[in-house]
């Protein structure tokens, strides 16, 4: 295949040496441009994967002369095998793992009374913080910021209970030995960090850079003294910050070039996905390729369907198999299952180490939390889920999932579609617009909010993941929106139907 002038420029910027940052869009061949750099030079390289599966096939695809590992490999190479036994060790409840460590007693702080189980989990969370981060110590920003202890001077008093533990956690799992915490994957790969490893190479790809943790930041950029490095990546998919993921492409200092040709969807779905990166303010613009014609409209057989949240996941595979249909959920049910488990803990009177549900000591409080507090208006899906279908169907749902392999239909949600692509996508309705600003127009309807940064970017990944046909389905509000092209002028919207949450007396209007 003849290289785009896109990917000549950037093989023209490696082989002169440069360090290289390579924006590429969705569907526009990343993969197969850095292959052809590779082949195209006899240097020694490295190809820091995102996850394993991505590293096998870049195998197959690179020469030899290039080793594609993901930077765990590269830790349990380096230090990670001296704690293999402990890999395995058998899974146990925070709050014991808590105990072994000293926290033994419930504490209150504020309004809320944390009980031994929540303590053990935060404390356990800091340290899964601390080791995606650069830094080299625990301190109080690795602590999480609890449901209703978000002020600073309470998130305060709870880090300072927090950070003894949590660095007595992270002192036991320097021993290779037995130890009281549950060794995992990303404690081997800090300590490797901590030792500033150098990694024996000419030069270093880095994929999907925009959802680095700092912790692969850092040991990446540490080997620019002797080797040259490109990293690529789409900004406008940096999905994960809530993750500790940071998009390390935008401040790299090196050459700045991009892709913006996709092979994997046309022109009609490439202005699709231009109206979201607008919003998102995103570095690149998208062009379709001509001879992959894709159309936008209703889609009533959908390969996949793709939704924003767990919750609203969970409703779709309910609902897709009352109908009959093999169902598949892409990364399995364990994260449904465990939100099904925690809400049946509290509709039973007992609490639950769930993290988006350890504040609540019984479903009632929850269920007025989700109605009548604006903070928990993402909780509001999953009361009503429950509520509805109870958490015994919702198990038995979970339970009925069928490999991809076996499945007419996939359901997942837009973070865990990225890097994947359909057929035929339909989005499903849990992607909602942003609340209405406390503003007005002239006839006196209220104007719509502002589109967050972070939700433009995870609707960008949600409509690129197509091919030949997408349902807007849930993102529909955007044809109405005035950041869209809607009400307030600008290009002509694709035709959808009018979200539910617009007030009736705005309705007319809009028609």
């Amino acid at each position: 295949m003849k290289p785009t002038d896109e990917q000549a420029a950037a093989a023209d910027a490696f082989h002169a040496g440069d360090h290289l940052a390579l924006q590429a869009g969705a569907g526009t061949g990343k993969t197969t441009t850095l292959a052809q750099l590779a082949h195209a030079t006899r240097r020694r390289g490295r190809y820091l994967a995102y996850n394993r599966a991505i590293a096998q096939d870049a195998t197959a695809r690179f020469p030899r002369s290039v080793l594609c590992k993901t930077a765990h490999a590269l830790a349990y190479a380096a230090v990670g095998h001296r704690y293999a036994h402990r890999l395995n060790a058998p899974r146990r409840p925070a709050w014991q793992t808590g105990q072994a460590l000293g926290i033994t007693k419930a504490i209150r702080i504020g309004e809320r009374d944390l009980s031994q189980r929540t303590l053990s989990n935060a404390a356990l969370r800091t340290v899964a913080r601390f080791c995606h981060s650069a830094d080299p110590v625990i301190t109080r920003h690795h602590v999480p910021r609890l449901r209703g202890l978000e002020d600073r001077g309470l998130h305060a008093e709870l880090a300072a209970h927090i950070v003894p533990f949590a660095s007595k956690a992270w002192n036991d799992l320097q021993h290779p030995g037995d130890g009281a915490v549950r060794f995992d994957h990303d404690h081997y790969l800090k300590i490797w960090s901590l030792t500033a490893p150098k990694i024996d190479t000419d030069f270093l790809l880095l994929d999907e850079a925009q959802d680095t943790n700092p912790v692969v930041e850092q040991i990446f950029l540490n080997q620019r003294s002797h080797a040259q490095l490109v990293m690529v990546g789409d900004s406008a998919q940096a999905i994960y910050h809530w993750r500790g993921a940071k998009d390390v492409m935008t401040g790299f200092d090196g050459t700045q070039l991009a892709l913006s040709k996709s092979f994997r969807f046309g022109p009609q779905l490439a202005e699709e996905a231009n109206r979201w990166l607008a919003i998102a303010d995103a570095p690149i613009r998208l062009t379709g390729s001509e001879s992959v014609p894709t159309d936008l409209g209703p889609v009533t057989r959908p390969d996949a369907v793709l939704c924003r949240t767990n919750v609203g996941a969970m409703a779709q595979v309910m609902d897709l198999l009352a109908a009959g249909y093999r169902v598949a959920l892409v990364g399995g049910g364990d994260s449904l299952r465990a939100l099904a488990l925690a809400a049946r803990d509290l509709k039973e009177g007992r609490r639950t180490t769930h993290p988006e549900l350890v504040l609540f000591t019984a479903w009632g409080d929850l269920q007025d939390y989700a109605a009548h507090d604006p903070a928990g208006r993402d909780l509001q899906p999953l009361v009503d889920l429950v509520d509805t279908h109870g958490t015994d169907a919702i198990l038995a749902a979970v339970a009925q999932l069928a490999p991809e392999n076996q499945a007419e239909v996939t359901v997942s949600t837009a973070h865990k579609a990225k890097g994947r692509e359909w057929a035929r996508v339909k989005i499903a309705d849990d992607f909602t617009p942003p609340p209405d600003s406390d503003q007005q127009d002239d006839t006196g309807c209220a104007l719509p909010g502002p589109i967050d940064d972070g939700e433009a970017r995870l609707a960008y990944v949600a409509v690129t993941r197509t091919r030949r046909c997408l349902d807007l389905g849930g993102l529909s509000w955007i044809n109405q929106h005035p950041d869209g092209g809607g009400v307030s002028g600008g290009p002509a919207p694709v035709p959808g139907p009018l979200p539910e949450a617009l007030t009736p007396r705005c309705v007319a209007r809009l028609r």
